[in-house]
């Protein structure tokens, strides 16, 4: 089995406290595909192999979030401690590589209309066709690294660099479910209809988040995004359909 050696020096990673019951593995400041792997090889070993007291595992871009109880460890046990050198002493034996590439999912988008109403705005900042954009949204090599802000939105890393814009500076108090959006070199999907700040780009008729399927979350870390363009028509037809998944 491959594995990821995450150490050579205790440089690689930083173990912080995150409070008086839960500690922080830093494993840098980049957000991409090389750190959000490292992230997701240590969550998969720590919930495969958990160590005592520990209670909730939650990766995030560059860090991993160890939530502990405290009253596992003995009263003469500084729990922090003895729960850093355990965690210390796994990352420098390396950990095995998580599976990647397993799932490739095709993520249908109309960038028309009203369903896109930054895209020319994007397309001037970068200095490109609006055509331009969608063709290398579409090409991006994406990768879901973390999940949050609303259920199931995934946050995915591999955004072809030309399309590096900012968060809008006056963010939208109604974003539609389904809108596709961009900001700081990622790309996500709005699972809900929420607030938000990122340039929408498109919207897709796939659902990602729906309590009527088990799992709840239509995607997993490490999945690859691929989106594909489709009309208007495409997209009403799609919309009016079944959305299941295995």
């Amino acid at each position: 089995m491959s594995h990821i050696p995450l150490s050579e020096t205790p440089a690689d990673w930083r173990i912080v406290a995150g409070g008086d019951r839960c500690l922080i593995i830093a494993f840098g400041d980049r957000v991409d595909i090389a750190t959000s792997l490292r992230v997701q090889a240590a969550a998969a070993h720590f919930l495969a192999h958990p160590l005592n007291g520990v209670t909730d595992i939650v990766p995030a871009f560059t860090t991993l979030a160890v939530h502990y109880d405290p009253s596992a460890y003995g009263p003469e046990d500084a729990p922090f401690d003895v729960l850093s050198a355990a965690i210390d002493g796994a990352l420098r034996a390396g950990l095995p590589a998580v599976a990647t590439g397993g799932r490739t999912i095709e993520i249908p988008v109309c960038y028309d209309g009203t369903f896109a109403p930054d895209l020319d705005d994007v397309a001037m900042r970068c200095g490109i066709e609006r055509e331009d954009v969608i063709a290398r949204h579409g090409a991006s090599e994406l990768i879901v690294c973390t999940f949050f802000f609303s259920p199931g939105t995934p946050f995915a890393v591999g955004l072809d660099p030309t399309l590096s814009v900012p968060r809008r500076k006056t963010p939208r108090t109604r974003v539609p479910k389904g809108s596709v959006a961009i900001a700081n070199n990622q790309a996500t999907v709005y699972t809900l209809e929420t607030p938000g700040g990122w340039s929408i780009i498109g919207r897709t008729p796939m659902r990602f988040f729906d309590l009527a399927q088990t799992p709840p979350v239509r995607l997993r870390l490490g999945d690859r995004l691929r989106f594909v363009p489709i009309s208007q028509a495409e997209y009403a037809a799609l919309d009016a359909g079944a959305q299941t998944w295995a």
